[in-house]
């Protein structure tokens, strides 16, 4: 990440603290949500994926511990009535991730040998499609046992691509995890996926920019805070016009990318 300007590491740090309220916010997202703008700064995804990789692992780890205590706190006190086998299906997390570990592996393969400039059209179009179906409140929705494996298998593979298969992921698990078992479960899933990446990243000897988590860490819990704050009025309330607004702003951003990258 040398080289850049001063502006250009205002505008990183402003992106992470964005990476990091969408991710406790929702409960995915932080890389789907933060690649784009994170590429039209500095178009290089191999230096942003380790990031998002080791602040996903650090957050995800400290939000479902917390809400572990939380919960075993009012099971003993009879206060929690709403998940009574804690927030996490583990039963669905194993059953699905049989599933995804093949292609997750198959894309973490091809993330380290596609040209960096073909990733970044691929990230872009991809949360292009993202974001013309929250602007239509038309999520892609699993309706049967195939779909769900499809989507599942597609998900895992761009994950490993690009940290970005959320969207197809959360469309399997929100329609066989309660709500409130949801972020959760997901966000020890995206911990099991990222922990294969980061081995992959190991391996490879990717550079993992750990001299950046410096500043980079406490933007990004600026945003994970406030992110905490929200998700309570997403569970309780109806997020169509949030989810409206960005997918407009991710539309607009990953077009401008991907024009960006013709003009290049």
């Amino acid at each position: 990440m040398a080289e850049l300007q001063n502006y250009q590491y205002v505008l990183i740090a402003l992106v992470f603290v964005w990476s990091g309220f969408v991710r406790s916010g929702l409960g995915f997202g932080g890389a789907v949500m933060s690649l784009p703008f994170l590429l039209l700064i500095d178009n290089r995804p191999l230096v942003y994926l380790p990031i998002i990789a080791v602040h996903l692992l650090f957050f995800s780890s400290i939000t479902v511990w917390q809400n572990y205590q939380k919960h075993r706190k009012q099971s003993l006190t009879g206060a929690n009535e709403r998940v009574e086998s804690g927030t996490i299906d583990w039963a669905y997390l194993k059953k699905s991730m049989k599933i995804m570990i093949v292609p997750k592996l198959i894309g973490v393969a091809g993330l380290l040998t596609i040209p960096a400039s073909v990733m970044t059209g691929i990230i872009f179009s991809i949360v292009s499609v993202y974001a013309v179906t929250y602007i239509l409140n038309k999520p892609f929705k699993s309706t049967n046992p195939l779909l769900d494996k499809l989507f599942l298998m597609l998900g895992a593979y761009i994950s490993g691509t690009s940290l970005i298969g959320a969207p197809l992921i959360i469309s399997v698990y929100s329609t066989h995890v309660s709500k409130y078992q949801l972020r959760d479960t997901l966000f020890v899933l995206w911990f099991i996926l990222v922990v294969i990446k980061m081995i992959a990243f190991l391996i490879a000897g990717v550079d993992l920019q750990l001299i950046h988590h410096l500043w980079l860490l406490p933007c990004a819990t600026v945003g994970h805070l406030i992110g905490l704050r929200f998700h309570q009025k997403i569970v309780d309330g109806d997020p169509k016009i949030f989810y409206r607004v960005l997918g407009v702003s991710l539309l607009s951003v990953s077009l401008m990318g991907v024009v960006s990258l013709f003009i290049k």
